[in-house]
């Protein structure tokens, strides 16, 4: 299943709009068959992430990033949490603290990047700082219009050291953020996560249409590339990323070391 890998990367840069990317793309898949193959690549995951610690020359980043409700979490649940978790570390970036404004953009952000033979996944990431900071006008289009190129310099640096970094912008339609968000009123089990601010948000979409293009054009590179993940589909969604996972820990090439005895 390379091609999914293929088929989501971004490549072109020059023409990229989201509405031209159908986040209810299935590729011919249907759901029954996705969940038995997500089942098979979350088995290959599981030897691929020993493969990785035991070889511990390198390392793995993942970067999600989608509008509220988008499905970051059950991305991190259905695809990664069947792993060990002795070797994924997942990191989700809040409000920055009073510290973390006193340095720059990517001092907090660096600390949670993935030692060698570990997995970390970032829920959200320093890509917030061209995204909410410039929605919201947080602060002068001078500052962050600077900050995509050193995001490109961060994640070269992180990749010149051992890492490879996949950033995946779960996709989904203005209407289905709307159903999954009504949903969680009316689950009682979801009821805590819903936020008054994900609706007024909504008002903002286009807005954030605007800066996620921006983003994903101006920083999908060949050595941290963005993939755009339809995601109105849930099982669609962790089928995807998961082969796109797989795909990308074997092109490593990792080797189990030689014993020490």
């Amino acid at each position: 299943m390379k091609n999914l890998t293929n088929k989501f990367i971004i490549k072109d840069k020059s023409k990229l709009h989201l509405k031209d990317y159908d986040s209810s793309d299935d590729a011919g898949f249907n759901k029954e068959d996705a969940l038995k193959l997500l089942n098979e690549n979350v088995d290959k995951l599981k030897k691929l992430q020993y493969l990785l610690y035991a070889e511990n020359k390198r390392s793995i980043l993942v970067i999600l990033q989608a509008m509220d409700a988008g499905g970051k979490d059950g991305t991190i649940r259905h695809v990664f949490g069947p792993l060990n978790p002795q070797g994924v570390k997942v990191t989700s970036f809040k409000t920055p603290t009073e510290e973390e404004l006193s340095h720059d953009i990517l001092w907090r952000i660096h600390q949670h990047t993935p030692k060698t033979g570990e997995i970390c996944i970032f829920n959200r990431s320093h890509y917030e700082d061209v995204l909410i900071v410039r929605v919201h006008n947080l602060v002068p289009k001078e500052i962050w219009s600077k900050r995509y190129a050193h995001i490109n310099s961060f994640e070269e640096l992180l990749s010149e050291s051992g890492t490879t970094i996949l950033k995946f912008f779960l996709h989904i339609s203005e209407k289905e953020q709307l159903a999954r968000l009504n949903k969680r009123l009316e689950d009682p089990s979801k009821r805590w996560k819903a936020n008054p601010e994900d609706f007024e948000e909504r008002s903002l979409w286009k807005d954030y249409i605007d800066a996620y293009e921006s983003a994903i054009a101006k920083c999908s590179t060949s050595y941290a590339p963005w993939f755009i993940i339809p995601s109105d589909k849930k099982w669609f969604r962790n089928l995807a990323i998961s082969t796109i996972m797989v795909n990308a820990l074997e092109s490593l090439n990792m080797k189990y070391p030689d014993p020490k005895i």
